[in-house]
């Protein structure tokens, strides 16, 4: 056992804990005591009393938009609180304005993580309930979440798009929705609001006075009243939140029964060989060895695996197992250093020729199979080096490339330790459409480790300022790179890759095996509709 490891683990997650305690509470104690005082639920408070009783609420984003906007005062959790929860026993995405946050306005990185859960909801065919309590976009940096393809209007673009796939839209309108955000409730199925907190309109009594010189309060402008009486913009009025969510639940609990991907369960059993031990396995230097099996025994039921081609390509772990009863196709970085049939000692971490051509035909059975991909992400990289180069190391990565891009059946991405480079492409990362992907506390993520990354920008520097005529001395040089170092070890943190939505949460290895199986459930609503379709290989 490696105790001190498992400190240091323990100390990282309990860093995690704290950070997210502090997130939880939005805007703060008091702004949250003001919200109570108006009558109104938090967004957290509401999304419990529409969860059912009894059922876990996964969220998802918790993390968006940490440490960012400082010079506004912060965004905690992107000011929306969402994830997936069951609400009349039926799993559903929900999305709720944080208020207590900057009145629920929308930042840029609001706007990217509330796409991500519409981006959610059509994947996995899932309703979404919207729980609309926002001020708008937030006007001081309006220049980055208005105008652009992936900006604020793009949420009204996808009610459309969803709308025409029949995914079912719900939002409970419980206090502003005002200018552009007036769009999202008039564009899902059904509208609710609540009388004497919640309004719709274009423009605000002040705008309205300013534009057309009528004086006009904003309960007679946009109210529940106005809305279900005047206009019939809405659907329904109700004097309290909670009894405008009762009507969410019954809603959502009439509709009909959809199709199924009819991905394979059995009943779930536990690993026999504890999870709890994970944080003994796993290395606190992310430069030393360990056997990826053991954490595959300690994530898998009954601690079974069928590992494909064992013996072939050993930098990467391949095969079948179940997570929590559900049948998934696992592919692992191997961090031992191994020695191939040739004699060829490989580097653990790295992809190499033969193991880039095991995994592209391992992911391309699992389609044919129609069972899940689970990718656990500990890659520093392909091998380089004229060995590699002339062996076609670049051809052979392009077929595990091109075998993840086109798969066709959900995949879920763990970072777990490093992520660097092209490794972390051909291991399914963010851009490789992941159905879901987390990070745990371990990871690393950017384009090449740190110390690497600032020798070459050193050098870089150093060639700059020779061809200036300026010779840096050594004490210099060595500042310049703790100066570099210290820049790039905070960009790839898993804290800024989740603030920045380049992973969906930051979670507990304890955690892994559930929101495995949770996406997996999600994705099982959406029947598989494509075929197979891998292009041009390069042979």
């Amino acid at each position: 056992m490696n105790i001190q490891s498992q400190t240091s683990h323990q100390s990282l997650l309990e860093e995690r804990k704290k950070r997210l305690e502090t997130i939880k509470l939005g805007g703060g104690l008091k702004n949250i005591q003001k919200q109570h005082e108006r009558g109104k639920l938090t967004a957290r408070e509401r999304i419990d009393y529409l969860i059912d009783d009894n059922s876990d609420f996964l969220e998802i984003g918790a993390f968006v938009g940490y440490e960012m906007y400082a010079e506004h005062g912060g965004c905690p959790a992107g000011g929306t609180v969402g994830g997936l929860g069951y609400v009349s026993g039926r799993l559903c995405v929900i999305v709720a304005n944080d208020q207590t946050v900057k009145a629920g306005a929308y930042f840029p990185i609001t706007g990217k993580k509330n796409l991500r859960f519409q981006e959610i909801a059509m994947q996995n065919q899932l309703p979404i309930i919207y729980l609309v309590d926002s001020a708008g976009v937030f006007l001081p940096m309006q220049d980055e979440i208005f105008p652009d393809r992936e900006h604020f209007g793009r949420v009204f673009y996808n009610n459309s798009l969803m709308s025409a796939m029949g995914i079912t839209q719900i939002s409970a309108v419980l206090g502003s929705c005002v200018a552009g955000g007036a769009y999202l409730p008039i564009m899902s199925d059904e509208t609710l609001m609540v009388e004497g907190q919640s309004s719709i309109f274009l423009a605000g009594p002040y705008l309205v006075k300013a534009a057309v010189g009528e004086d006009i309060d904003a309960e007679t402008l946009g109210g529940a009243v106005t809305h279900t009486e005047i206009s019939g913009i809405a659907d329904y009025k109700f004097k309290t939140e909670q009894e405008c969510l009762d009507q969410v639940k019954r809603t959502i609990g009439k509709l009909g029964k959809k199709s199924e991907a009819g991905f394979d369960r059995i009943e779930s059993k536990q690993p026999v060989k504890s999870p709890e031990e994970i944080l003994n396995l796993f290395p606190e230097l992310r430069t030393k060895p360990y056997n990826m099996l053991e954490i595959i025994e300690r994530l898998v039921d009954n601690s079974e695996f069928d590992e494909f081609k064992k013996d072939y390509g050993k930098t990467i772990i391949c095969g079948y197992a179940r997570i929590d009863g559900w049948a998934v196709g696992i592919v692992a970085n191997q961090r031992l250093v191994v020695k191939s049939a040739k004699g060829e000692v490989q580097i653990g971490g790295v992809i190499y020729n033969d193991s880039a051509d095991k995994a592209a035909r391992f992911i391309m059975n699992c389609n044919q199979k129609k069972i899940p991909l689970v990718f656990l992400q500990d890659v520093t990289g392909f091998m380089v080096g004229s060995r590699s180069e002339h062996s076609g190391i670049t051809k052979d990565g392009a077929k595990m490339v091109n075998a993840v891009s086109n798969s066709i059946v959900p995949k879920f991405t763990i970072i777990i330790g490093n992520s660097y480079g092209a490794g972390n492409y051909a291991m399914c990362g963010k851009a490789y459409n992941p159905s879901f992907i987390y990070a745990w506390h371990s990871a690393k993520i950017a384009v090449m480790g740190g110390e690497q990354a600032a020798k070459t920008l050193l050098q870089t520097q150093i060639a700059s300022m020779k061809a200036k005529g300026k010779v840096l001395s050594k004490e210099e040089e060595d500042e310049i790179l703790q100066e570099i170092m210290k820049r790039y070890n905070t960009q790839t943190t898993p804290y800024y890759a989740a603030a920045r939505l380049w992973v969906d949460e930051i979670i507990d290895p304890m955690d892994t095996r559930k929101v495995i199986s949770k996406g997996i459930e999600a994705a099982n609503h959406a029947p598989i509709t494509k075929d197979l379709r891998v292009g041009v290989f390069q042979v």
